[in-house]
């Protein structure tokens, strides 16, 4: 079934007195494939920017270039869009038949082409992060490749506390096994780092989560929806899949993805430069609309 969902996400950036802006990252619009199809976009920033390119980073993604006009005291950005999402099947598409089982072997010139996505981001000298991955793969074997994902999946979700935190970055994956907690970029950091360990290509997806929650407005839209990340994993035949551990999502259409990169780290929403004293700075306020239409 395709659904439709209108999105926007808004980031204010407040000063206690006009600072200088130098050159903001924008990643705002959607990835759009066979399964999400963009169907309009609009960035607006306050003040006026002076000048706003548009390129494509070395993953694809969409950037917008934003040189805001200053001095000034304030910094919105409103990004908008409409997107048309007909689902990813996760558990329903056939892989290669090499791939079925695990383990498996990639192809050489897919290794060649996913290696940065195979090779783990942190070292792990100790073998923690290894030894934690390996409790998914059954001693005796004869374990399905995908069955494999989607435990570790389950796993993340049905024994870990989901805790916001507000400051920037992501907690190592050492940090989210030992206090059994974390946001949802840790958890996925978490799964990928996890999964690499195992052999799998992986890679950070951020995006936004639609949570279905009722009708609050009664207006013919479904609110609310917030930023989110979560992990895709290339299997053979069936190409790169979602899976959302801080959910226990494996596929679906509450996902709407917007960038991808190796770690998180790589993705952040805005990216961007003051001058100014610290003092100057007041806060950042992030307010996200996610609508589906009836």
């Amino acid at each position: 079934m395709t659904i439709h969902f209108d999105i926007e996400h808004t980031t204010r950036y407040r000063f206690a007195r006009p600072v200088m802006f130098g050159e903001h990252r924008v990643m705002f619009r959607p990835r759009d494939s066979h399964d999400l199809r963009v169907l309009a976009t609009d960035l607006l920033v306050h003040p006026e920017p002076d000048d706003i390119r548009l390129i494509q980073d070395v993953y694809s993604n969409s950037i917008a270039i934003v040189q805001p006009r200053s001095p000034a005291s304030e910094l919105e950005l409103v990004a908008r869009f409409t997107v048309e999402h007909v689902g990813t099947r996760v558990l329903d598409l056939p892989l290669d038949p090499s791939a079925e089982g695990y383990p498996f072997v990639y192809r050489d010139d897919e290794r060649e082409i996913l290696l940065p996505f195979l090779t783990p981001w942190y070292d792990d000298p100790a073998g923690i992060m290894a030894n934690w991955a390996h409790q998914f793969v059954q001693p005796a074997g004869n374990v399905g490749t995908r069955e494999i994902l989607v435990a570790m999946t389950r796993h993340i979700r049905d024994s870990m506390i989901y805790r916001p935190r507000y400051e920037e970055g992501v907690q190592t994956p050492y940090r989210t096994i030992e206090l059994n907690s974390g946001t949802c970029r840790d958890f996925a950091t978490l799964m990928i780092e996890a999964v690499r360990h195992l052999g799998y290509a992986a890679r950070f997806v951020s995006g936004y989560l639609w949570s279905g929650e009722g009708d609050p407005r009664g207006n013919g839209h479904i609110e609310p929806g917030a930023t989110h990340a979560w992990v895709q994993v290339y299997l053979p035949g069936a190409g790169w899949l979602p899976f959302d551990p801080t959910n226990n999502l494996v596929g679906g259409d509450e996902l709407v993805r917007v960038g991808v990169s190796r770690h998180a780290s790589q993705a952040s929403p805005v990216r961007g430069t003051w001058f100014g004293c610290p003092t100057d700075y007041l806060g950042m306020d992030v307010d996200v609309q996610v609508r589906k239409r009836l």
